[in-house]
C-alpha cells in the first residue's frame, strides 16, 4: 500500500517538499476492523491549518506520519459482522490507497443513491453538510434574504448559493477568482450576480452588486471579504464564519477586518462553527439535499485529480483556487 506523510511543516505556502509518498505492506484487519480500498479522497482548506503545530479545534498532523481526511471506498476484508466485504463506506483515513480502521468509524453508504461515488465527499458529505448547517442554522437564513457567499465557486460556497436560491433567497451574490468562475456561478449555478475579487476592491464590487445591502454573509475567505461584508450588512445581519482561506498561508497578522466596530451599531451576529459538532443534522440534510440532487435541482461540480501521488499537488492547487467545486482525488477505479 501507499500513503502520503507530512515530511515537514511549512512556513507560509506549502510546497511539494512538505509531503512524502511511502510504500508499506498492506495491513490485515484485526477484530472488529475492516480493510478499505479507497476509491476517492478529499483535500480541503482546513488541512492547511493542521500542517502547523498549533492549537486548534482539531489535532495537527504529525511530522513523519500519514495525513488523514475524508475518503470513500470498498471494504475488501472484514472482521466486523455489521460491515461486510463489498460494502461502500466513508471514513476519515484518506491520503492512502488502503485503510484499516474500526468498523464503528465507517459509515456505510449506497453507491447507487448518488450521481457519483465522490459525491459522498462533497455535496452529500461533510462539505454539503457544512453549507447546509452554516446557511440554515448558523446564519439563520430566512426566505427573502439577500445572501453573499465568498469563495462561491468552491466546494462549500457553490452549495450554499444553490440552497439559498432553493429556499427562497431574494438575491444571491458570489465572489470568485476568475472570469470563468464568475460565469459558472451565474450561468450554471443560478447565482443572481457574481464578481471577480481580483478585478477591483471587494467592498466596491459588493456595493455595486448589492446596492440595498445584504442580510446574510457566508464567509469562506475572511480578510477583505469579511470587511466588505460587514460594511454591506443590513441591520441585524448574520454571518456564518466557515473559513478564512485568504489567511491560511500568511505569516503576519491579517490587515482586515478593520471595521468590526460596525457590528455593534448594526447589531450583527457573527458566529463561527465546526461542522463536526452538527452531525445530528445529517438525516435532514441528506433527505432535503439528496432529493434536490436526484431531481437535478442542484449542480455539484467537481475537479477530479487522478492518482494518490498527485494528491499533494491537488492540495496546493486547491489553496491557489484552481478548483471549481469539490476537489477530489481518484485513488482507484
Amino acid at each position: 500500500m501507499q500513503e502520503i506523510r507530512l515530511a515537514s511543516r511549512p512556513s507560509g505556502w506549502p510546497t511539494a517538499d512538505n509531503f512524502a509518498l511511502v510504500e508499506l505492506p498492506t495491513p490485515a484487519p484485526g477484530p472488529g476492523q475492516v480493510l478499505v480500498r479507497n476509491q476517492f479522497m478529499s483535500v480541503d482548506p482546513y488541512m492547511r491549518g493542521r500542517m502547523n503545530d498549533a492549537e486548534s479545534y482539531v489535532a495537527p498532523f504529525e511530522v513523519g506520519k500519514a495525513l488523514d481526511g475524508a475518503a470513500v471506498g470498498e471494504v475488501v476484508a472484514s472482521n466486523a459482522e455489521n460491515v461486510p466485504v463489498g460494502a461502500t463506506v466513508t471514513h476519515g483515513l484518506g491520503w492512502r490507497d488502503f485503510a484499516v480502521l474500526d468498523a464503528r468509524h465507517v459509515r456505510v453508504v449506497d453507491p447507487v443513491a448518488a450521481p457519483t461515488l465522490s459525491a459522498y465527499l462533497g455535496v452529500l458529505g461533510m462539505t454539503g453538510l457544512t453549507a447546509y448547517v452554516g446557511l440554515l442554522d448558523i446564519a439563520q437564513f430566512r426566505e427573502g434574504d439577500v445572501v453573499f457567499v465568498s469563495g462561491a465557486a468552491g466546494a462549500v460556497g457553490s452549495v450554499v448559493g444553490q440552497i439559498a436560491k432553493l429556499r427562497g433567497a431574494k438575491r444571491v451574490i458570489g465572489s470568485a477568482g476568475s472570469a470563468e468562475k464568475v460565469r459558472h456561478l451565474v450561468d450554471d449555478l443560478g447565482f443572481d450576480a457574481a464578481f471577480n475579487y481580483k478585478d477591483a476592491a471587494v467592498r466596491h464590487q459588493l456595493r455595486d452588486t448589492a446596492p440595498d445591502g445584504i442580510d446574510v454573509y457566508f464567509d469562506n475567505v475572511g480578510g477583505d471579504h469579511l470587511e466588505a461584508a460587514i460594511k454591506s450588512l443590513n441591520k441585524y445581519g448574520r454571518v456564518a464564519l466557515c473559513g478564512a482561506i485568504s489567511q491560511y498561508n500568511e505569516t503576519s497578522a491579517p490587515a482586515a477586518p478593520r471595521n468590526l466596530a460596525l457590528a455593534i451599531g448594526k447589531e450583527l451576529n457573527l458566529r463561527g462553527f465546526i461542522v463536526g459538532n452538527h452531525r445530528d443534522r445529517m438525516p435532514d440534510f441528506v433527505a432535503e439535499v439528496g432529493a434536490w440532487l436526484r431531481a437535478g435541482k442542484i449542480v455539484a461540480p467537481e475537479t477530479v485529480v487522478e492518482g494518490l501521488a498527485n494528491a499533494p499537488e491537488a492540495f496546493l492547487g486547491l489553496m491557489r483556487g484552481e478548483n471549481t467545486g469539490k476537489m477530489v482525488i481518484k485513488v482507484a477505479g
